[in-house]
C-alpha cells in the first residue's frame, strides 16, 4: 500500500521551501484503529507528512530528476498535539542544507495554529538505475509516476 499523504502544495520555492497541506478525513484507513472511538492520526505518519512535503520540494527543485527519495534520518522529533478527523495540517519544509544527494530539512505541522509536529529531516535522493541499469526504465516509471501526480498537487 501507498501512503500519499499531501493533499495539496500552497506554496513552493524550488532549492528553498514549500508549504503543503495534509486533510485529515475520518474515511481514511489509517484511522479505523487508530484508536477506536478516538481516531488520531499516527504520530508517524505526521513525520511521514514531513517527509512527504520535503519529497516534492526536492523533486521539484531537481526537476523530476532522480526516481527515489528516502528518509535518511529524522532529528529531534516532536509531537506537540493530536489531529484528528475533519482538521488539516499545514507542512511547512525549509531547505537548511544540501550536499550531493542529500537534504537537510527543518520541517514543522501545524493545525489551527498549533505546532502539531516538528523534525530535522534529512533525505536521500537517488535513482536503482544508477548502480543497476537492469532497473533503468523502473525509475523512469516512478519519475512518470510523480510527474503526474504533481499536476493535481500544484498550479503553478
Amino acid at each position: 500500500m501507498r501512503f500519499l499523504l499531501i493533499d495539496r502544495i500552497t506554496d513552493l520555492q524550488p532549492g528553498q521551501s514549500i508549504t503543503a497541506i495534509k486533510n485529515v478525513s475520518l474515511g481514511e484507513e489509517l484511522l479505523q484503529d487508530h484508536f477506536p472511538g478516538f481516531p488520531i492520526i499516527p504520530g508517524v505518519l505526521m513525520v511521514e507528512c514531513l517527509t512527504q512535503a520535503g519529497a516534492w520540494l526536492m523533486r521539484y527543485t531537481e526537476d523530476f530528476k532522480y526516481a527515489t527519495i528516502l528518509l535518511k534520518e529524522a532529528k529531534a522529533v516532536k509531537f506537540n498535539h493530536f489531529v484528528s478527523p475533519g482538521q488539516t495540517i499545514e507542512v511547512t519544509c525549509t531547505v537548511h542544507k544540501q550536499e550531493g544527494n542529500l537534504y537537510t530539512m527543518k520541517a514543522a505541522g501545524t493545525c489551527e495554529g498549533k505546532n502539531v509536529v516538528s523534525a530535522r529531516i534529512v533525505l536521500e535522493q537517488s535513482n536503482q538505475g544508477d548502480s543497476n541499469p537492469k532497473l533503468a526504465a523502473s525509475d523512469e516509471t516512478q519519475r512518470k509516476f510523480f510527474r503526474e501526480l504533481s499536476e493535481g498537487l500544484w498550479s503553478k
